[in-house]
């Protein structure tokens, strides 16, 4: 196993991190050295939740994992990797469609960085329907997200509504 191969980056927006998230964080920990979550400011995304609460929640609900840290980026992913050093990208998928747009995006890493292997991961069965954007739309209209993601993200998902209800 080389070096590169020991350290892993399992990127996403995390908008918010979910109980999904944190499930494939938990499979995935002991299979590397080192579990980098890179939480990407994709403003082209729009997040509902800035970077930097992002991060502070992906942090607040990893901090278990010794081996795993949680940082923020804002540039081209390959690049991210590449100044890393990693040597695996850690993908989740849900269901059969997700596949399409993950084998589209692994494809292109593979062009950008061919030294890093793209390691796809499924969720427990519990988690496969869970995602961000259900979560934030369910939160956003009053509803309860507590058994979709840890407990400071329902809350600041609850804070964040309130604020923006003025």
């Amino acid at each position: 196993m080389s070096v590169a191969t020991r350290i892993a980056v399992y990127p996403g927006t995390f908008d918010p991190i979910t109980n999904g998230h944190v499930d494939l964080v938990d499979r995935a920990s002991p299979l590397f050295e080192k579990l980098i979550v890179g939480v990407a400011a994709s403003p082209g995304k729009g997040p509902a939740l800035p970077m930097e609460l992002r991060v502070e929640l992906a942090r607040d609900a990893l901090s278990c994992y010794a081996n795993v840290e949680v940082h923020g980026f804002d540039c081209l992913l390959a690049n991210y990797v590449r100044e890393l050093g990693a040597g695996v990208l850690l993908r989740g998928l849900r269901a059969v469609s997700d596949f399409e747009y993950e084998f589209q995006l692994a494809s292109m890493n593979r062009h950008l960085i061919p030294e890093v292997e793209t390691l796809f991961l499924t969720p427990a069965e519990q988690y496969g329907f869970i995602s961000s954007s259900l979560v934030r739309e369910i939160s956003r209209l009053g509803g309860d997200v507590s058994s979709f993601v840890p407990p400071a993200v329902a809350t600041a998902l609850e804070a964040q509504w309130r604020e923006r209800a003025g």
